[in-house]
Parts: C-alpha cells; structure tokens; sequence
C-alpha cells in the first residue's frame, strides 16, 4: 500500500512540475520587424513592392543606385549633420559609445571623433573614394580610440568591454555594438550588401556568416545582424538621419530603415 501511495505522489508531482515548467517566463523574442514609414511606396520603392528575395534585392538595388556622392573630406561636414545629438546641437553622438562630443573635435588625436566604416574598408578594399569608401548610409562618427578597437572585425554577440565602450564589447575576431544601435548597424551593413552589386567599379559586397572575412568583400555574421535588426527597429535618430542624406546629401535611402521586414524577405 506504501508503494502505491508513493508511485502516485510521484505522478502527482510529475505533472505539477510540468505545468509549471509551462508556466515559466516565456524565452524573450523580438517582435517581427514592421514598415516604419510607407510614405515613400508609391513613389521611390514603387518598384519594389510586392517583390521578394532576389528580385527586391535587384530592384532595391536599382532603386537607390542613384546617388550623390561624395568626397571624404566632405563627411566630415555631413556627419555633424546627419548625427547631431539631439539634446546638444553642437555635439555629434558617437555610434558604438554612445558619447556626445563637440563636433569642433573631428580629427585623429585621442580624445577626437573620426570617420568610421561600418561596413570595414577592408572588406573588399574601397579605400575612402567616392563611392562605398564615403557612402553616409554607413558612416558615423566614433571615438578614435574606439574605432580603433572595433577595426576591421566582423559582427557578433560577445567578447569584453573596453575603455568608453559605452556597452559594446569586443574579442579576438568580432566585435558587439551597444543594444541601442545593433539594428543600426545591421541596416547599414545589409544597405551596403544591396547597394553595391559589383556593377559599378566597386566590389559586390555580401553578408555571410562567419566572423573571419578579413580582406575579401564580405560581412558577418548574418544570422546575429537578422537578430539585430529586429531586437532594435529603427528609432527617431536614425530615420532622421536616412531622411537627412535622402534630401542632404545623396539623394537616396537605406530601405530597411523605412521597410525593415525587407530584411527577412531577402535574406
């Protein structure tokens, strides 16, 4: 008789510790991406609604082909444009730290902002001519010190923080951006993946997945970039900013800034 009761006491128990289980915190997801503007469908993407994979990436492409480039030096005065800081009109922020600094400290010395690629010079040797080497869609202004450390490295969850990381971390071969701009630099990443096709002089640039792309025309890592662009969608600052090169600068935009579910309908 003792042994029923406990066998039973053991089913009793077994099922309650199941409901529970099912009754735990729910594993965190991000909300699917959604449009944040539709403003410009009918007109600028009219081509491209509707459309799917690679032919939205083609005609992505073909769309915001047309452009306005610049000089390198000319970023300089852009840039304090485009990234103003909201709250002090004579700062720029700065994307991986999160610093406000003035903008008068543009240069190379430590404590300056400089010019950062997001999409790394390297990944497919462009240099800083017009064209992906001053693309505004992917630069930003960063601490020297900073952009040093990011370098030329790949994207990626992990790794350690650094002096003004500001909450991006780092390792041997990747580097993790603040969570406040992750999708910002996925965006600007699979902008310049769609943007450059090899048609046009500059290399096709691709996203991969991997995190040791160093000197050939790829970035990584896709799979945490498509995470990325949906843990953080798009705030003010930065649809300001792709508005700003839109009627600024370059006269196009980075499409998965208005339309970021494009990222998971190409990729």
């Amino acid at each position: 008789m003792l042994a029923t009761h406990i066998r039973r006491w053991k089913s009793v128990a077994l099922a309650t510790a199941t409901v529970l289980v099912g009754l735990s915190v729910p594993a965190l997801t991000a909300t699917p991406a959604a449009a944040t503007t539709t403003a410009y469908d009918s007109t600028y993407y009219k081509d491209a609604i509707g459309k799917t994979g690679t032919s939205l990436k083609s005609s992505l492409h073909t769309i915001i082909s047309t452009q306005t480039q610049l000089s390198y030096s000319a970023v300089w005065e852009a840039l304090k444009v485009t990234d103003q800081d909201p709250n002090n009109s004579n700062n720029v922020k700065l994307l991986y730290s999160g610093i406000s600094r003035s903008k008068s400290l543009s240069g190379g010395s430590t404590g300056n902002w400089n010019r950062e690629h997001v999409w790394a010079q390297s990944h497919g040797d462009f240099g800083t001519s017009a064209g992906p080497g001053t693309d505004l869609h992917h630069m930003r202004p960063e601490d020297v010190q900073v952009n040093s450390v990011r370098g030329n490295k790949d994207f990626d969850n992990g790794g350690s923080s650094f002096t003004n990381s500001g909450g991006s971390l780092t390792d041997s071969n990747s580097f993790e951006p603040r969570d406040a701009v992750k999708g910002d630099v996925a965006r600007m990443i699979l902008y310049m993946a769609v943007r450059y096709e090899g048609d046009d002089a500059w290399p096709d640039l691709e996203p991969n997945d991997t995190v040791t792309n160093g000197g050939v025309p790829y970035h990584g890592r896709l799979s945490v970039l498509k995470a990325w662009n949906d843990q953080d969608p798009p705030d003010a600052f930065e649809e300001r900013r792709n508005q700003l090169i839109y009627t600024n600068y370059q006269g196009n935009r980075n499409p998965f800034i208005d339309h970021p579910e494009w990222v998971e309908a190409i990729w």
